[in-house]
Protein backbone atom coordinates (compact mmCIF):
# COMPACT_ATOMS: atom_id res chain seq x y z
CA UNK A 1 0.00 0.00 0.00
CA UNK A 2 1.74 3.59 -0.99
CA UNK A 3 1.90 6.05 1.55
CA UNK A 4 0.48 9.53 1.00
CA UNK A 5 3.08 12.49 1.17
CA UNK A 6 1.68 15.96 2.30
CA UNK A 7 3.31 18.96 0.93
CA UNK A 8 5.60 19.30 3.89
CA UNK A 9 7.13 16.52 3.03
CA UNK A 10 6.08 13.95 5.97
CA UNK A 11 3.95 10.53 5.49
CA UNK A 12 0.29 10.63 5.80
CA UNK A 13 -1.12 7.45 6.81
CA UNK A 14 -4.59 6.60 7.13
CA UNK A 15 -6.61 8.78 9.88
CA UNK A 16 -5.23 8.72 13.01
CA UNK A 17 -8.35 9.61 14.93
CA UNK A 18 -11.93 7.69 14.93
CA UNK A 19 -14.26 8.67 12.19
CA UNK A 20 -17.97 7.93 13.57
CA UNK A 21 -19.46 9.75 11.15
CA UNK A 22 -17.58 8.44 7.92
CA UNK A 23 -15.28 10.03 5.58
CA UNK A 24 -15.94 13.60 5.33
CA UNK A 25 -15.80 16.31 2.31
CA UNK A 26 -16.17 19.98 3.70
CA UNK A 27 -17.24 22.55 1.16
CA UNK A 28 -15.29 25.62 2.62
CA UNK A 29 -15.26 28.81 0.73
CA UNK A 30 -13.04 31.74 1.15
CA UNK A 31 -11.73 35.11 -0.04
CA UNK A 32 -8.42 36.16 -1.34
CA UNK A 33 -6.07 37.00 1.39
CA UNK A 34 -3.14 36.20 3.84
CA UNK A 35 -5.32 35.82 6.89
CA UNK A 36 -7.00 32.29 4.91
CA UNK A 37 -3.76 30.96 5.50
CA UNK A 38 -4.72 28.38 8.23
CA UNK A 39 -7.51 26.82 6.13
CA UNK A 40 -5.53 26.99 3.04
CA UNK A 41 -2.86 25.49 5.22
CA UNK A 42 -4.93 22.58 6.76
CA UNK A 43 -5.73 21.23 3.36
CA UNK A 44 -2.99 21.94 1.17
CA UNK A 45 -0.37 20.65 3.88
CA UNK A 46 -2.28 17.50 4.96
CA UNK A 47 -3.57 18.24 8.50
CA UNK A 48 -6.68 17.76 7.48
CA UNK A 49 -6.35 14.86 5.84
CA UNK A 50 -5.14 13.65 9.20
CA UNK A 51 -8.39 13.66 10.30
CA UNK A 52 -9.87 12.14 8.00
CA UNK A 53 -11.46 14.93 6.18
CA UNK A 54 -11.33 16.77 2.75
CA UNK A 55 -11.32 20.22 2.56
CA UNK A 56 -13.15 20.94 -0.90
CA UNK A 57 -11.89 25.16 -0.86
CA UNK A 58 -13.90 27.38 -2.93
CA UNK A 59 -12.87 30.97 -3.68
CA UNK A 60 -15.38 33.71 -3.92
CA UNK A 61 -15.38 37.64 -4.47
CA UNK A 62 -17.70 38.83 -1.60
CA UNK A 63 -18.52 38.20 1.62
CA UNK A 64 -21.83 38.99 1.12
CA UNK A 65 -21.43 36.07 -1.33
CA UNK A 66 -19.49 33.78 1.53
CA UNK A 67 -22.17 34.77 3.74
CA UNK A 68 -25.52 33.77 1.74
CA UNK A 69 -23.49 30.60 0.10
CA UNK A 70 -22.79 29.70 3.66
CA UNK A 71 -27.08 30.42 4.81
CA UNK A 72 -27.86 28.51 1.37
CA UNK A 73 -26.21 25.43 2.05
CA UNK A 74 -23.68 25.71 -0.23
CA UNK A 75 -21.09 25.53 1.86
CA UNK A 76 -20.73 23.52 5.06
CA UNK A 77 -18.05 26.21 6.70
CA UNK A 78 -16.52 29.44 5.36
CA UNK A 79 -13.46 31.76 5.77
CA UNK A 80 -15.49 35.07 7.51
CA UNK A 81 -14.70 38.09 8.93
CA UNK A 82 -15.05 38.37 12.73
CA UNK A 83 -18.11 40.26 13.03
CA UNK A 84 -19.83 38.64 10.61
CA UNK A 85 -21.35 35.44 12.92
CA UNK A 86 -22.68 38.85 15.44
CA UNK A 87 -24.03 40.45 12.75
CA UNK A 88 -26.02 37.02 12.04
CA UNK A 89 -27.26 35.98 15.33
CA UNK A 90 -28.65 39.93 15.84
CA UNK A 91 -30.93 39.49 12.76
CA UNK A 92 -28.31 42.22 10.63
CA UNK A 93 -28.16 42.27 7.07
CA UNK A 94 -30.21 41.23 3.78
CA UNK A 95 -30.34 37.70 4.71
CA UNK A 96 -29.45 37.02 8.06
CA UNK A 97 -28.88 33.33 8.68
CA UNK A 98 -28.12 32.13 12.51
CA UNK A 99 -24.25 31.85 12.02
CA UNK A 100 -21.27 30.40 14.99
CA UNK A 101 -17.63 30.30 15.41
CA UNK A 102 -15.80 27.81 17.39
CA UNK A 103 -12.15 29.16 15.71
CA UNK A 104 -10.68 31.97 15.13
CA UNK A 105 -7.92 32.33 12.12
CA UNK A 106 -5.89 34.33 13.97
CA UNK A 107 -5.02 37.71 14.95
CA UNK A 108 -3.60 40.85 12.75
CA UNK A 109 -3.45 41.00 8.61
CA UNK A 110 -5.16 44.15 8.28
CA UNK A 111 -4.10 47.70 7.23
CA UNK A 112 -5.57 51.52 6.09
CA UNK A 113 -4.10 52.50 3.35
CA UNK A 114 -4.43 56.47 2.20
CA UNK A 115 -4.28 57.83 -1.78
CA UNK A 116 -0.50 59.17 -2.23
CA UNK A 117 -1.81 62.31 -3.43
CA UNK A 118 -4.17 62.19 -0.10
CA UNK A 119 -0.82 61.41 2.31
CA UNK A 120 1.31 64.41 0.95
CA UNK A 121 -1.50 66.99 1.52
CA UNK A 122 -1.31 65.63 5.16
CA UNK A 123 1.98 65.85 5.32
CA UNK A 124 1.76 69.44 3.96
CA UNK A 125 -1.28 70.59 6.24
CA UNK A 126 -0.45 68.43 8.82
CA UNK A 127 3.14 68.57 9.20
CA UNK A 128 3.95 65.54 9.96
CA UNK A 129 6.65 63.23 9.19
CA UNK A 130 7.52 60.16 6.68
CA UNK A 131 7.69 58.02 10.07
CA UNK A 132 4.27 59.75 11.91
CA UNK A 133 2.45 56.68 13.89
CA UNK A 134 -1.15 55.78 13.19
CA UNK A 135 -2.91 58.41 15.47
CA UNK A 136 -0.91 61.40 14.44
CA UNK A 137 -1.78 60.64 10.92
CA UNK A 138 -5.38 60.24 11.89
CA UNK A 139 -5.33 63.66 12.99
CA UNK A 140 -3.12 65.24 9.85
CA UNK A 141 -6.18 63.72 7.93
CA UNK A 142 -8.39 65.89 10.45
CA UNK A 143 -6.86 68.57 9.34
CA UNK A 144 -6.82 68.18 5.45
CA UNK A 145 -10.65 67.56 5.75
CA UNK A 146 -10.62 70.77 7.42
CA UNK A 147 -9.13 72.26 4.48
CA UNK A 148 -10.88 70.41 2.03
CA UNK A 149 -14.65 71.99 3.65
CA UNK A 150 -13.05 75.01 3.95
CA UNK A 151 -12.25 75.40 0.23
CA UNK A 152 -15.81 73.25 -0.83
CA UNK A 153 -14.31 70.07 -2.15
CA UNK A 154 -16.23 67.27 -2.22
CA UNK A 155 -15.72 64.45 0.72
CA UNK A 156 -12.81 62.03 0.09
CA UNK A 157 -14.00 57.98 -0.42
CA UNK A 158 -12.93 55.24 1.41
CA UNK A 159 -13.25 51.66 1.06
CA UNK A 160 -14.31 48.52 3.53
CA UNK A 161 -15.00 45.51 2.31
CA UNK A 162 -18.23 44.99 4.01
CA UNK A 163 -20.62 46.80 6.57
CA UNK A 164 -19.85 44.13 9.38
CA UNK A 165 -16.32 44.10 9.31
CA UNK A 166 -13.00 44.50 11.11
CA UNK A 167 -12.16 46.78 8.51
CA UNK A 168 -14.97 49.00 8.71
CA UNK A 169 -15.20 49.40 12.37
CA UNK A 170 -10.99 49.79 12.37
CA UNK A 171 -11.10 52.45 9.91
CA UNK A 172 -13.93 54.24 11.89
CA UNK A 173 -12.34 53.74 15.20
CA UNK A 174 -9.09 55.41 13.73
CA UNK A 175 -11.05 58.20 11.40
CA UNK A 176 -12.51 58.87 15.59
CA UNK A 177 -9.59 58.55 17.51
CA UNK A 178 -7.97 62.07 15.18
CA UNK A 179 -11.56 63.59 15.92
CA UNK A 180 -13.07 62.76 12.19
CA UNK A 181 -16.79 61.91 11.90
CA UNK A 182 -17.00 58.70 9.79
CA UNK A 183 -20.51 59.27 8.60
CA UNK A 184 -20.24 63.24 7.92
CA UNK A 185 -16.77 64.09 7.08
CA UNK A 186 -15.94 61.28 4.67
CA UNK A 187 -17.55 59.02 2.61
CA UNK A 188 -17.63 54.72 3.43
CA UNK A 189 -18.16 52.60 0.53
CA UNK A 190 -17.97 48.71 -0.29
CA UNK A 191 -15.16 47.16 -1.86
CA UNK A 192 -14.03 43.92 -2.03
CA UNK A 193 -10.53 43.17 -1.58
CA UNK A 194 -9.01 42.30 -4.62
CA UNK A 195 -10.50 45.38 -6.13
CA UNK A 196 -9.09 48.06 -3.68
CA UNK A 197 -5.57 48.79 -5.03
CA UNK A 198 -7.05 49.35 -8.47
CA UNK A 199 -10.03 51.50 -7.42
CA UNK A 200 -7.23 53.68 -5.83
CA UNK A 201 -5.02 53.98 -8.48
CA UNK A 202 -8.02 54.42 -10.82
CA UNK A 203 -8.96 57.46 -8.19
CA UNK A 204 -12.50 56.09 -8.09
CA UNK A 205 -11.42 55.61 -4.06
CA UNK A 206 -9.00 57.42 -1.99
CA UNK A 207 -8.42 55.10 0.60
CA UNK A 208 -9.54 51.44 1.73
CA UNK A 209 -8.82 49.41 5.13
CA UNK A 210 -8.10 45.71 4.21
CA UNK A 211 -6.41 42.53 4.39
CA UNK A 212 -3.26 41.46 3.17
CA UNK A 213 -1.56 41.39 0.38
CA UNK A 214 -3.39 44.10 -0.99
CA UNK A 215 -2.06 47.22 1.06
CA UNK A 216 0.94 46.56 -0.14
CA UNK A 217 -0.11 45.51 -3.57
CA UNK A 218 -1.19 49.16 -3.92
CA UNK A 219 2.14 50.75 -1.80
CA UNK A 220 4.54 48.30 -4.48
CA UNK A 221 2.60 50.02 -7.46
CA UNK A 222 3.41 53.53 -5.93
CA UNK A 223 -0.22 54.53 -5.80
CA UNK A 224 -1.16 54.09 -1.91
CA UNK A 225 1.21 54.94 1.70
CA UNK A 226 -0.13 52.81 4.70
CA UNK A 227 -1.01 55.11 7.50
CA UNK A 228 -2.38 52.67 10.16
CA UNK A 229 -1.98 49.13 10.89
CA UNK A 230 -4.27 46.68 13.07
CA UNK A 231 -2.17 45.96 15.63
CA UNK A 232 -1.99 50.17 16.07
CA UNK A 233 -5.57 50.35 16.45
CA UNK A 234 -5.79 47.57 18.87
CA UNK A 235 -3.45 44.45 19.09
CA UNK A 236 -5.64 41.38 20.37
CA UNK A 237 -8.33 41.75 17.85
CA UNK A 238 -9.49 38.80 16.34
CA UNK A 239 -9.91 38.98 12.38
CA UNK A 240 -11.46 35.73 10.21
CA UNK A 241 -12.86 33.19 11.84
CA UNK A 242 -14.27 29.37 10.29
CA UNK A 243 -17.97 29.75 10.54
CA UNK A 244 -20.96 27.37 10.23
CA UNK A 245 -24.64 26.78 10.83
CA UNK A 246 -25.41 25.96 14.48
CA UNK A 247 -27.60 22.91 12.89
CA UNK A 248 -24.75 21.94 10.91
CA UNK A 249 -22.70 21.95 14.08
CA UNK A 250 -25.19 20.07 16.47
CA UNK A 251 -25.74 17.68 13.63
CA UNK A 252 -21.79 16.67 12.97
CA UNK A 253 -19.94 17.41 16.53
CA UNK A 254 -17.21 14.83 15.48
CA UNK A 255 -16.46 16.40 12.54
CA UNK A 256 -16.50 19.77 14.05
CA UNK A 257 -14.21 18.48 16.77
CA UNK A 258 -11.49 16.85 13.90
CA UNK A 259 -12.01 20.11 12.22
CA UNK A 260 -10.77 22.15 15.18
CA UNK A 261 -8.05 20.18 15.85
CA UNK A 262 -6.89 20.19 11.66
CA UNK A 263 -7.05 24.01 11.96
CA UNK A 264 -5.62 24.01 15.52
CA UNK A 265 -2.03 21.82 13.73
CA UNK A 266 -2.55 23.97 10.66
CA UNK A 267 -2.13 27.43 12.82
CA UNK A 268 0.64 26.32 14.65
CA UNK A 269 2.54 25.10 11.33
CA UNK A 270 1.68 29.00 9.93
CA UNK A 271 3.25 30.57 13.13
CA UNK A 272 6.78 28.91 12.19
CA UNK A 273 8.91 31.14 10.25
CA UNK A 274 10.30 28.44 8.88
CA UNK A 275 7.27 27.27 7.36
CA UNK A 276 6.20 30.89 5.51
CA UNK A 277 8.33 30.36 2.06
CA UNK A 278 6.19 27.28 1.81
CA UNK A 279 3.16 28.38 2.61
CA UNK A 280 3.92 31.64 0.71
CA UNK A 281 4.06 29.69 -2.45
CA UNK A 282 1.12 27.84 -2.19
CA UNK A 283 -0.73 31.20 -1.37
CA UNK A 284 0.66 33.36 -3.92
CA UNK A 285 -1.45 30.89 -7.18
CA UNK A 286 -4.16 31.57 -8.92
CA UNK A 287 -5.95 28.77 -7.16
CA UNK A 288 -5.98 30.79 -3.69
CA UNK A 289 -4.24 34.64 -3.21
CA UNK A 290 -2.94 35.37 -7.24
CA UNK A 291 -0.35 37.91 -5.96
CA UNK A 292 3.54 37.98 -6.40
CA UNK A 293 4.87 35.72 -3.91
CA UNK A 294 7.69 38.17 -2.57
CA UNK A 295 5.18 40.79 -1.12
CA UNK A 296 3.12 37.33 0.57
CA UNK A 297 6.64 36.85 2.23
CA UNK A 298 7.10 39.80 3.24
CA UNK A 299 3.70 40.78 4.78
CA UNK A 300 4.12 36.85 6.80
CA UNK A 301 7.67 38.17 8.28
CA UNK A 302 5.65 41.85 9.00
CA UNK A 303 7.53 43.66 6.67
CA UNK A 304 5.95 46.52 4.86
CA UNK A 305 6.99 49.08 1.79
CA UNK A 306 4.55 51.29 3.19
CA UNK A 307 4.81 53.58 0.04
CA UNK A 308 7.19 53.83 -3.32
CA UNK A 309 9.62 55.36 -2.41
CA UNK A 310 11.48 52.75 -0.05
CA UNK A 311 9.75 53.98 3.42
CA UNK A 312 9.08 50.56 5.51
CA UNK A 313 8.37 49.24 8.84
CA UNK A 314 8.57 45.84 10.23
CA UNK A 315 5.54 45.14 12.72
CA UNK A 316 6.23 42.12 14.93
CA UNK A 317 3.58 39.55 14.95
CA UNK A 318 1.37 41.43 12.18
CA UNK A 319 -0.08 37.87 11.55
CA UNK A 320 -0.58 35.75 14.94
CA UNK A 321 -1.73 32.34 13.75
CA UNK A 322 -1.89 30.23 16.68
CA UNK A 323 0.40 31.71 19.72
CA UNK A 324 -1.45 33.19 22.71
CA UNK A 325 -4.32 31.08 22.08
CA UNK A 326 -5.76 33.02 19.18
CA UNK A 327 -7.73 30.76 17.78
CA UNK A 328 -9.81 30.76 20.90
CA UNK A 329 -13.06 32.43 19.66
CA UNK A 330 -13.37 34.62 22.68
CA UNK A 331 -17.31 36.07 23.57
CA UNK A 332 -16.03 39.26 25.17
CA UNK A 333 -14.49 39.77 21.42
CA UNK A 334 -17.64 39.28 19.90
CA UNK A 335 -19.21 41.96 22.53
CA UNK A 336 -16.35 44.23 21.65
CA UNK A 337 -17.80 44.05 18.22
CA UNK A 338 -21.47 44.00 19.21
CA UNK A 339 -20.30 47.70 21.16
CA UNK A 340 -19.26 49.50 17.80
CA UNK A 341 -22.67 48.39 15.86
CA UNK A 342 -24.31 49.88 18.41
CA UNK A 343 -21.66 52.78 18.49
CA UNK A 344 -21.96 53.46 14.72
CA UNK A 345 -25.51 52.98 14.60
CA UNK A 346 -26.48 49.50 13.16
CA UNK A 347 -28.23 48.05 15.87
CA UNK A 348 -29.73 49.40 19.37
CA UNK A 349 -28.07 47.85 22.80
CA UNK A 350 -30.48 45.14 24.69
CA UNK A 351 -30.22 42.39 26.54
CA UNK A 352 -31.80 40.04 24.44
CA UNK A 353 -28.57 41.50 21.68
CA UNK A 354 -25.87 40.90 24.56
CA UNK A 355 -26.93 37.06 24.64
CA UNK A 356 -27.53 36.85 21.09
CA UNK A 357 -24.12 38.55 20.27
CA UNK A 358 -22.10 36.21 22.77
CA UNK A 359 -23.48 33.40 21.42
CA UNK A 360 -21.73 33.47 17.92
CA UNK A 361 -18.73 32.63 19.38
CA UNK A 362 -18.53 29.03 20.82
CA UNK A 363 -15.44 28.33 23.30
CA UNK A 364 -17.03 25.46 24.49
CA UNK A 365 -16.58 23.44 21.26
CA UNK A 366 -13.33 24.85 20.84
CA UNK A 367 -12.53 23.26 24.47
CA UNK A 368 -14.38 19.74 23.22
CA UNK A 369 -12.05 19.36 20.57
CA UNK A 370 -8.97 20.44 22.13
CA UNK A 371 -9.32 20.24 25.91
CA UNK A 372 -7.73 23.17 26.52
CA UNK A 373 -8.48 27.30 26.51
CA UNK A 374 -6.87 30.41 28.17
CA UNK A 375 -6.87 31.26 31.85
CA UNK A 376 -8.99 34.07 31.75
CA UNK A 377 -12.54 34.03 31.69
CA UNK A 378 -14.27 34.30 28.22
CA UNK A 379 -15.91 37.52 28.96
CA UNK A 380 -13.75 39.80 30.29
CA UNK A 381 -11.86 43.29 29.92
CA UNK A 382 -10.35 44.20 26.80
CA UNK A 383 -8.01 46.26 26.08
CA UNK A 384 -6.31 47.03 29.33
CA UNK A 385 -3.24 44.72 29.51
CA UNK A 386 0.15 45.75 27.83
CA UNK A 387 -0.16 44.54 23.88
CA UNK A 388 -3.68 44.43 23.89
CA UNK A 389 -4.27 48.64 24.19
CA UNK A 390 -6.92 50.50 22.24
CA UNK A 391 -5.06 53.33 20.14
CA UNK A 392 -7.61 56.01 22.48
CA UNK A 393 -7.02 54.34 25.54
CA UNK A 394 -10.53 53.20 26.23
CA UNK A 395 -10.65 50.02 27.50
CA UNK A 396 -13.70 47.74 27.44
CA UNK A 397 -15.64 46.30 30.22
CA UNK A 398 -18.45 44.27 28.76
CA UNK A 399 -20.92 44.59 31.99
CA UNK A 400 -20.59 48.39 31.27
CA UNK A 401 -21.92 48.60 27.64
CA UNK A 402 -24.02 51.45 27.54
CA UNK A 403 -21.51 53.48 29.26
CA UNK A 404 -18.60 52.33 27.14
CA UNK A 405 -20.38 53.07 23.85
CA UNK A 406 -21.98 56.68 25.31
CA UNK A 407 -18.24 57.57 26.68
CA UNK A 408 -16.72 58.17 22.76
CA UNK A 409 -16.46 61.68 21.38
CA UNK A 410 -17.57 60.52 18.40
CA UNK A 411 -20.27 57.99 17.44
CA UNK A 412 -23.11 57.99 15.78
CA UNK A 413 -27.14 57.25 16.26
CA UNK A 414 -28.05 57.14 12.97
CA UNK A 415 -29.77 54.27 11.46
CA UNK A 416 -27.56 52.47 8.85
CA UNK A 417 -29.08 50.19 6.42
CA UNK A 418 -27.10 47.10 6.74
CA UNK A 419 -26.20 45.86 3.33
CA UNK A 420 -26.13 49.73 1.14
CA UNK A 421 -23.08 50.68 -0.64
CA UNK A 422 -21.92 53.31 1.69
CA UNK A 423 -21.28 51.75 5.23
Amino acid sequence: MMMKTDRSGSNLSAPTRSNGEGPKVLRAGFIPLVDASVLIAAAEFGFAAKEGLTLDLVKDVSWANVRDRLAFRQFDIAHMLSPMPVASMLGLGSNPSPTITPFSLGRGGNAITLSTRLFERMREVGGISETAGALENAKALASVLEAMRERGEALPMFGVTYPFSSHNYEFRYWLAAGGIDPDRDVKLVVVPPPMTSDALAAGAIDGFCVGAPWNMVASERGVGRIVAAKQDIWPSAPEKVIAMRPEWAESHPETVSRLIVALDAAARWCDKAENHDALAEVLAGPRFIGAPVNIIRHVLSGEFSLDAKGNRRVIADYFTFHRGFANYPRPSHALWLYSQMIRWGQVEFSEDGLAAAAAAYRPDLYRTALGIGPAQPDIGVEGDRDGDRFMDGHVFDPSEMANYVENFAVSSSLAIPADRDEV
